[in-house]
């Protein structure tokens, strides 16, 4: 897992969430796309992006997602600290999941189709997060970090084939 996005001038027009993003890393590519959808419904597209293959927690990355539809902030929330907690070997400290939630209610809040929100992962240090460009919370938290990315990137996710897209391994 990374953070150093480096921002080409072409791809800069194409993509706006990088015009936000970009002061975190600088010379990344694209390793992969894809969308997450449930029952037909696709609630994002999802992008990763890095400065090399293959993503690491010793390598910088964003992930972008675009949504699709409304969701609340609150629901961003509960939805990634019930995923963090699945995936975690074992039980997290309450004090440690109340933390994450005031990191996370400072990062995300209510989206609207077509907005797009950014995390970068900065080995070594933690993460950033921006929402339409603009930077929301800076999270200094490693753990934190690791847990969050492994949202889509551990190999126990919820959206396996989502997982093989963003780490450019599937179509």
């Amino acid at each position: 897992m990374a953070s150093v996005i480096v921002c080409l001038a072409g791809t800069l027009t194409t993509l706006p969430a990088w015009s936000g993003c970009r002061d975190a890393l600088t010379t990344a590519h694209r390793i992969g796309a894809g969308e997450f959808c449930i029952l037909g419904f696709c609630l994002y597209k999802a992008e990763l992006w890095s400065t090399q293959p293959p993503v690491s927690a010793d390598t910088p990355f964003a992930l972008v997602l675009t949504y699709e539809r409304s969701v609340s902030g609150e629901r961003i929330v509960s939805t990634g600290i019930d995923e963090m907690q699945r995936l975690a070997p074992r039980p997290i400290a309450n004090e440690t999941l109340n933390a994450w939630r005031r990191d996370m209610r400072r990062a995300f809040g209510d989206v609207s189709r077509g907005d797009e929100l950014c995390g970068v992962y900065l080995p070594g240090r933690g993460a950033r997060f921006y929402t339409n460009g603009t930077l929301k919370a800076d999270v200094p938290d490693l753990a934190f970090a690791r847990a969050f990315f492994g949202i889509w990137l551990d190999p126990n996710t919820r959206a396996p084939s989502l997982r093989k897209r963003l780490l450019g391994e599937g179509p």
